[in-house]
C-alpha cells in the first residue's frame, strides 16, 4: 500500500495558486487511476483506490500548509505503510515551473508544510514529487508570490507538470522510486 499526498491549503481563495499544485496533482491522480475523492478523515480530503495492482491512498490535507505534518502523521499512523511507501507531492520555488524532481529524501530546503511533515513524522525519510513553480520575482514577499495563481503562459507548463506527476507516481508505485527518478528526473529540461 502506498499514501500518496499533495500538500496546499483549503478554502476557495488558495485554489489553483502556486502553493496548491500537490492538492491539483492528487486531483490528477484521481481523474487519472478513477479514484474518487469521497471521504473525510485524518484531517484530510482522501480516497482509495488502486494504481496497478498496489492499493492506494490519496489525500489532500485541510490542516493549511503549515500543518500538513499532522494529517500525513494520522494517515501514515492508521494505515501503517513504511515511510518508503509514502509519497509528498509539493510546490518548489527552486524549480523552473512545471519542472518535476522526484526524491527519495532530503530537507525541507524553506518549505513549512515539509517542515511540519519532518517534525511530526520524525524522519526525512519519505519521497516526494516537487512542482516547480519558479522563484519569486525581484519585489515580491515570498507569501505572495506562493498565494498568486499561474500567468495564462506558465499554465500549460504547469498542466504538463501535473500530468508528469501523476505519471511518476504510478512508476514509484509500479517500479519503484529509484525507476521513476531514473526516467522522470532526466526529462526535466525547462
Amino acid at each position: 500500500m502506498y499514501i500518496i499526498i499533495g500538500l496546499g491549503n483549503p478554502s476557495k481563495e488558495y485554489d489553483k495558486t502556486r502553493h496548491n499544485v500537490g492538492w491539483d496533482a492528487i486531483e490528477q491522480i484521481a481523474s487519472d487511476n478513477n479514484i474518487p475523492l469521497d471521504f473525510v478523515k485524518f484531517k484530510a480530503i482522501c480516497g482509495k483506490g488502486y494504481i496497478g495492482r498496489e492499493k492506494v491512498v490519496l489525500a489532500k490535507p485541510m490542516t493549511y500548509m503549515n500543518l500538513s505534518g499532522e494529517s500525513v502523521k494520522e494517515i501514515q499512523s492508521f494505515y501503517k505503510v513504511p515511510l518508503e511507501n509514502i509519497i509528498i507531492i509539493f510546490d518548489d520555488i527552486s524549480l523552473n515551473v512545471g519542472q518535476v524532481r522526484i526524491r527519495k529524501q532530503g530537507t525541507a530546503g524553506g518549505h513549512n508544510g515539509i517542515k511540519s511533515i519532518i517534525n511530526h513524522l520524525d524522519t526525512k525519510e519519505f519521497s516526494r514529487i516537487k512542482i516547480g513553480i519558479g522563484d519569486k520575482p525581484a519585489g515580491w514577499d515570498l507569501a505572495d508570490y506562493v498565494l498568486s495563481r499561474f500567468r495564462p503562459e506558465e499554465q500549460e507548463l504547469i498542466n504538463e507538470a501535473l500530468s508528469l506527476s501523476s505519471k511518476a507516481c504510478k512508476t514509484i508505485v509500479e517500479e519503484g522510486i529509484d525507476d521513476a527518478m531514473n526516467q522522470y528526473n532526466k526529462k526535466n529540461t525547462n
